[in-house]
């Protein structure tokens, strides 16, 4: 019997107390969320918004906001843009792939299921708006990218050659959001990819904890469509997955049966859309796992074939004026995942938006930073993100990969265990 063509959720246990909301989780303190769940303690890893400002002369800032580095004119090459490979070639359907849309944004493939005609399919923090802010008319536009094509403006005249637009994405199962700033939570790219689901089966999003009901709302969607979970809540998805034979009229199997468990893990960032909702609903990073099938009738789907972590938006540490910032103590988070999941096969990690170090440290990774989440959730390989589309700190745009490969050496990992893939590149795991 082909599998259901239609997608939902199965509870599963957890080690989070399943059904709690905002106000009520385990990680929450004074009705505001913070970051790492050490045993049973909350480990405060950022600064206060007061001690942020305090540490930061007036003028530091305004620098920062008014004179960002400059966007060098060889961009458009030290930059690459490639066209996303959608489709497995024969041979790879039992690997899995990523392809980098830009900044932190992956498709992510697993391998196709035994008569499938390819894998689910996984779409991380999608933004193809020109702009990262509450309007398209002000805030960081982008100097690299892939546009949407409802609101290019005039200047898309600097940018590289586009891969792709959100049109060209297909159909996705899942789309995963890490948290609900703009740089990563885009409402026009969410909306057309639902309206592009329109007559097949609309992808479920899954979010960490009190971001639901505002996505649901904005986006007119069901609630049981929108799923938020608290760090180390997981669900299992039960997907039915196009048949290599839909197109047979003679075939009963439309589709395959696939499985995929996500988990909201801990990470050390915030969150905040208006100014005045800083840390009202919770961030997160994610562990998906392909479930395989059962090798013969009456098991059950335990079995675990790939593992990739995506890290959203995170720091590693905190780093005070004139501390040494390897002394500085580190999260734990992310030993945590690793101790917990025994390793990954890939993690999309973050490597710029970290200077000055001061002032960012505690919500962005540096270069040297990822290396280190690279070891710490044990990952056999890692791609980069979170750099190359908006300047939002005060790091040179293309210091970001220089400094990775310097880091990587230093820590002795090889030139091809942590890529930087162009724009559009599909990497094969």
């Amino acid at each position: 019997m082909a599998a259901p063509p239609t997608t939902w959720t199965i509870p599963e246990q957890s080690s989070a107390i399943r059904g709690l909301r905002f106000g009520l989780s385990p990680n929450c303190l004074k009705h505001r969320h913070h970051n790492v769940v050490l045993l049973t303690s909350i480990l405060l890893r950022y600064q206060e918004r007061s001690q942020w400002v305090s540490r930061h002369s007036p003028q530091m800032m305004y620098n920062t906001a008014t004179r960002p580095p400059e966007i060098p004119p060889d961009v458009k090459t030290s930059v690459p843009s490639h066209t996303p490979t959608w489709v497995h070639e024969p041979g790879n359907e039992s690997r899995a792939k990523a392809t980098w849309l830009g900044h932190a944004s992956y498709l992510l493939e697993l391998p196709s299921p035994p008569g499938a005609a390819r894998g689910p399919r996984i779409i991380f923090d999608p933004v193809f708006s020109e702009r990262c802010s509450p309007s398209q008319f002000i805030g960081p536009s982008r100097y690299t990218g892939i546009y949407f094509l409802t609101i290019v403006s005039s200047n898309i005249e600097k940018t590289i050659d586009v891969p792709c637009n959100v049109n060209d994405i297909p159909a996705v199962d899942i789309i995963v959001l890490s948290h609900n700033h703009y740089d990563h939570t885009d409402l026009p790219t969410l909306q057309t990819l639902l309206e592009n689901a329109a007559g097949s089966t609309t992808p479920h999003i899954f979010v960490s904890l009190n971001n639901a009901k505002h996505l649901s709302d904005a986006l007119n969607l069901s609630p049981d469509r929108v799923h938020d979970l608290d760090w180390w809540d997981e669900r299992v998805i039960r997907l039915g997955i196009p048949s290599k034979n839909q197109s047979n009229s003679d075939s009963h199997e439309k589709t395959v049966e696939a499985r995929v468990r996500l988990t909201c893990t801990p990470s050390q960032h915030t969150s905040g859309r208006k100014g005045y909702d800083r840390w009202n609903s919770l961030w997160g990073a994610w562990v998906v796992e392909e479930l395989l099938p059962p090798s013969s009738p009456g098991n059950t789907w335990e079995d675990v074939g790939r593992k990739a972590y995506f890290a959203g938006d995170t720091g590693y540490r905190t780093v005070r004026n004139e501390e040494d910032e390897d002394t500085a103590e580190v999260c734990p988070a992310f030993r945590m995942v690793g101790e917990r999941f025994g390793g990954v096969d890939v993690a999309l990690l973050p490597i710029g938006a970290y200077a000055p170090r001061s002032m960012w440290s505690n919500l962005h990774a540096s270069p040297g930073d990822a290396v280190r989440i690279m070891t710490d959730v044990r990952a056999t390989r890692a791609l980069a993100m979170h750099w190359g589309t908006w300047v939002l700190t005060s790091e040179p745009v293309l210091e970001p990969p220089i400094l990775l490969r310097q880091e990587c050496e230093k820590a002795g990992i090889a030139e091809d265990a942590f890529l930087v893939p162009a724009l559009g590149e599909t990497v094969l795991f």
